[in-house]
């Protein structure tokens, strides 16, 4: 069983890239992983289907620049439905088996697969509007809006996602990997979790944490029990879930956050919530100023506190994800309520 107060030095930090940066290079003679999925497809097909290579072409017409989404990522065309194709360098057969066993509406669903010339090819369900962090903090398209109420809306979706995954799967999972790139928006600017090339199951640990020396992930969203001691528990989705949080509420990268306040996240949110005079002006200078300031104050201030919660430096005293869902539940049904009494017009996109 392993302990908090393991004290093993983790491998230096790999940076999350995107799925690619953490697959095995697949030569042309397959490695026995990838022969032993490769085996198993059949069984698979029950649920996902098998594609041929040449559906994929006729899908994407010929993997046409026109549907070049992002990186080895191409919008493709199949029975009438739009649906994201992408092309992947080395095993995956993980992250196949853990969306074949998942099924909820805030996880991007695997629909099918593919393998053709050493190299696989997952087809994802489509995300029409793409991710979220190009609506928080890439402002090179000014039509991207989201009023409060959609941001709430959004917290809520990733914190249903999570919840799912730690509660509710057989065994719970830890994704690893949550940042606003890796949640996408369908036409409803409904969020839903991608990703899984770093997510683990706790099947088989004695205890409530798992030891690597393997630290990969993104700076800045990586909990420091994970950093120090390579301690991997659910708590490590809580801790970034925070800071994604807080990115949905200030619109600033949090690489940006840090480089300006040069200080912990939690001591700014302190610095917001002390009840010395100019609470209020605090929190204006936190929350996104492309709101202009037409957000509810007092929820914003529990908005707050919950991040402030969930960045906790002891893994034990940040909340469950369940804890978090039903807080955000709260908060999105008042500022929906706010918002309707304000006449709010909600989120646009300027043709």
């Amino acid at each position: 069983m392993l302990s908090r107060k393991s004290k093993k030095q983790p491998s230096p930090i790999i940076e999350s890239q995107g799925f690619e940066a953490h697959e095995k290079p697949l030569n042309k003679k397959l490695d026995k992983e990838s022969q032993d999925f490769f085996e198993t497809l059949s069984s698979i097909a029950q649920s996902i289907k098998v594609y041929k290579f040449e559906d994929l072409k006729a899908a994407t017409d010929n993997f046409s620049p026109s549907c070049w989404i992002k990186g080895s990522v191409y919008r493709g065309l199949i029975n009438g439905d739009f649906a994201a194709i992408k092309k992947m360098n080395g095993d995956v057969s993980k992250e196949i088996n853990l969306l074949n066993k998942i099924n909820h509406s805030n996880l991007i669903r695997l629909s099918g697969v593919c393998f053709n010339d050493c190299h696989w090819y997952l087809i994802y369900e489509y995300a029409a509007n793409g991710p979220l962090s190009d609506w928080i903090y890439d402002r090179s398209n000014e039509g991207m809006f989201l009023n409060w109420t959609k941001r709430i809306q959004i917290a809520s979706d990733v914190a249903m996602g999570l919840d799912y995954l730690h509660s509710f799967t057989n065994y719970p999972h830890v994704h690893k990997d949550i940042k606003s790139s890796n949640i996408l928006l369908d036409s409803d600017l409904r969020a839903k979790i991608a990703k899984f090339a770093l997510a683990r199951s706790t099947d088989g640990l004695d205890g409530e944490f798992a030891l690597t020396r393997h630290i990969v992930g993104t700076k800045g969203y990586m909990a420091p029990e994970y950093l120090e001691n390579g301690l991997v528990s659910t708590k490590l989705d809580v801790y970034a879930f925070g800071v994604l949080t807080m990115e949905i509420i200030t619109g600033k990268e949090v690489a940006a956050l840090y480089r300006e306040e040069n200080r912990n996240l939690s001591d700014v949110l302190d610095g917001v919530l002390s009840e010395e005079d100019g609470q209020e002006d605090r929190l204006k200078q936190l929350i996104d100023p492309s709101l202009n300031e037409n957000y509810p104050s007092g929820l914003a201030l529990l908005v707050v506190r919950l991040i402030g919660r969930c960045l906790n430096k002891n893994p034990g005293d940040r909340p469950t994800m369940d804890e978090i869902l039903q807080s955000l539940s709260g908060i999105l049904t008042a500022s929906l309520a706010w918002e309707m009494s304000n006449n709010a017009s909600g989120y646009h996109i300027s043709s």
